[in-house]
């Protein structure tokens, strides 16, 4: 909790300014249908952050090329997770939001923003202005950082605020890998996960990749990974050779970081593990690459690779163990913040 600073006799103690919290995610479709999702992609992939090769030559591979392959398949793939309320994505994120607000009584006001598409980034701190917030704290839900998501992230919050001509003070939180909150509440699922269902041969750890040459260039993701992975295990009291850390996600043909999930889960079957879990760590709520890329595809995968089951454990979502968490990330960050 942010400590109060004392006052001089015989005067009153400082007002604190109003502050808030900006939760932002990566964004989603408004809709499952190809239309939407074709101007979710197109957002998403002219980030310069997420693919960095040059515009004239990414831009129209992507109109041309990219999109009209891919919208289809991917709205399709949006169908099969898609809950009554609307994207997984947003809806868990809405109420991961309104959880942290409960958690935060103090804020002004703690609301969700999208990186790409709706609710926005600019919209979001349009609200937090409009409550009288003068301190923003900003929360990417990435766990790890990388300058594709937690600083793409940023580039839309100082763009914003500068369209805005509105100055607050900006409190940025760069990851929480490392918060003891965070570790014991993933692993407080997986151990949770296994008293129910009992243990699988193997856990892996699936979290998002990037290619190679993001983390040569300096990207501190992988080290990020490896360490929040090493951590989780122990919280979890997993022995060595009980869990495996790989990365999906996987577009085009450079090398991304391996191992790679699918790829993995098709050498366990061939080495005759029957049964496996697996838990993605670096998404905050789940999503299109947890609830379809891993729950469905890498399921089917596994089983017609020769495996019997894969179990998917849910993400941390709007838990109360997720809201505690995030909870005492924010307190840190606005304590460390004090002048």
């Amino acid at each position: 909790m942010m400590a109060e600073k004392s006052a001089e006799p015989g005067t009153h103690p400082p007002e604190r300014a109003a502050w808030g919290v900006l939760l932002a995610n990566l964004g989603t479709p408004e809709a499952p249908d190809r239309r939407h999702v074709a101007r979710f992609l197109r957002e998403f992939l002219s980030d310069p952050r997420v693919v960095d090769l040059p515009r004239w030559l990414w831009l129209p591979l992507l109109n041309c090329v990219i999109i009209p392959l891919r919208a289809a398949r991917s709205a399709a793939a949006y169908r099969k997770i898609w809950l009554a309320e609307g994207s997984p994505l947003l809806v868990f994120t809405q109420r991961l939001t309104a959880a942290l607000k409960h958690a935060l009584p103090q804020a002004r006001a703690v609301v969700a923003g999208m990186r790409y598409g709706q609710p926005g980034i600019a919209a979001a701190l349009q609200q937090l202005r409009s409550a009288g917030v003068e301190r923003v704290c900003v929360l990417p839900l990435y766990p790890q950082f990388s300058g594709t998501t937690t600083a793409s992230i940023y580039d839309a919050v100082d763009a914003a605020l500068q369209r805005m001509d509105w100055q607050p003070e900006v409190i940025r939180i760069n990851d929480y890998y490392r918060a003891p909150g965070w570790i014991n509440a993933v692993a407080a699922s997986v151990v949770e996960h296994r008293r129910q269902h009992g243990a699988a041969e193997r856990l892996i750890f699936s979290l998002h990749g990037i290619p190679q040459r993001y983390v040569r260039q300096g990207d501190p993701y992988q080290q990020h990974c490896e360490a929040s992975v090493r951590a989780i295990a122990a919280a979890a009291g997993l022995a060595e050779d009980e869990w495996i850390l790989t990365y999906q996600s996987r577009v085009g043909r450079e090398p991304w970081l391996q191992p790679y999930t699918d790829t993995t889960l098709q050498a366990l079957a061939g080495q005759g593990i029957q049964r496996v879990q697996v838990v993605c760590p670096g998404f905050a709520v789940d999503c299109l690459e947890t609830l379809e890329e891993i729950a469905l595809q890498n399921a089917e995968l596994f089983e017609a690779s020769g495996g019997e089951r894969l179990d998917y454990i849910p993400a941390l979502n709007d838990s109360k163990a997720h809201a505690a968490a995030l909870q005492q990330v924010v307190e840190t960050a606005l304590g460390q913040a004090q002048p």
